[in-house]
């Protein structure tokens, strides 16, 4: 695996401020010599010995001075510059400012193995473009917000899914020479790794099945799936020098064939849940009534009338709709 390298380059400034002045010197020269053949040719005279080589080396001059500025390089805050001198790597620039290296270093690394999208009709018809890597690398953090997929859960059920990872490249050499398009790396192994993770956690906890209610679900334990996919992600994409910031769930919901029965499932389960508590209640509440009346000496009950106290306090307590008492003028018997 290739391991990134430091290197330190020529303060731009001063190499442009001698490029300036290689080019007035070769201006000068190209502008001398040719005065001195157009006297020559007017006077009928031989021009000077040194007419001929001062032309030519103007040349040479006008030559190295666009070769020392082909040399000068850019790099904004946030940026590196991998620099490769016939397919050799040398090192990385990361220093932001204006500098000037070796100008056969690279400027682009060569064709990925991924294809464009067509952008006409007739380019449907012809391969694809390859897309050219630079060799300046961006160091800022990016966000990769990924398109929903339909995976299974750890209980079979359709799921969709979604997230959003925040990334960064720190090692600019694996990110270039040890993959192919370390852009394209990121995405698809983040699909893989959310697969992943949604395939090892269950979507809900299941009614029927006690131990799962203390176990990790997507939609219960948010904060514990994003950390489990964040972990993943570290682990797939190291090989390409990249540092995952951060991995959040953006969307999670049942597939839209199961969607329907899923909500069925969960409204009956909420109001199992909410009759319990009134069951619970009104238990309470009638034990607590026929405590105070009997211990207070109110009223004298016997089992059947017990009973009865109960069955009518649980029917007006327990009941959805608004209970019509039935007055008894006579005796309770």
């Amino acid at each position: 695996m290739s391991t990134e390298k430091i290197i330190q380059v020529k303060s731009g400034w001063a190499i442009l401020a001698i490029n300036v002045l290689m080019y007035i010197v070769t201006c000068f020269c190209m502008i001398w010599s040719i005065s001195l053949l157009v006297a020559a040719d007017n006077t009928k005279l031989e021009a000077p010995a040194f007419t001929d080589p001062l032309f030519a080396a103007s040349f040479v001059l006008l030559f190295l001075s666009v070769l020392v500025s082909s040399g000068f390089i850019a790099i904004q805050p946030g940026e590196a510059k991998v620099c490769l001198l016939f397919g050799n790597y040398v090192g990385t620039i990361r220093d932001s400012g204006f500098y000037w290296a070796n100008p056969f270093y690279s400027r682009t690394l060569g064709s990925a193995g991924t294809e464009e999208e067509p952008s006409d009709e007739n380019a449907k018809h012809r391969p694809g473009a390859a897309n050219i890597i630079s060799t300046k690398v961006s160091l800022r953090a990016r966000t990769h917000d990924g398109e929903r997929i339909k995976v299974n859960d750890k209980q079979g059920n359709p799921i969709e899914i979604a997230t959003v990872v925040v990334w960064h490249v720190t090692d600019t050499a694996k990110a270039l020479f040890d993959v192919d398009d370390y852009v394209s790396y990121v995405s698809m192994q983040t699909e893989t790794a959310l697969r992943h993770a949604a395939s090892i956690y269950a979507y809900d906890h299941m009614e029927d099945d006690d131990a799962s209610n203390t176990s990790i679900t997507l939609r219960s334990n948010i904060e514990e799936v994003s950390a489990s996919l964040r972990e993943e992600l570290v682990r797939r994409l190291a090989p390409a020098g990249v540092e995952v910031d951060d991995a959040r769930l953006t969307h999670l919901a049942y597939a839209p064939e199961i969607a329907p029965a899923m909500l069925r499932r969960q409204q009956a389960e909420a109001i199992i849940v909410a009759r319990k508590k009134i069951v619970e209640g009104a238990v309470s509440m009638v034990d607590m009534a026929l405590s105070e009346l009997s211990d207070g000496g109110i009223v004298e009950f016997d089992d059947d009338r017990k009973a009865t106290m109960a069955s009518n306090l649980m029917v007006v307590l327990c009941g959805e709709s608004e209970a019509q008492p039935v007055l008894n003028t006579s005796s309770l018997y």
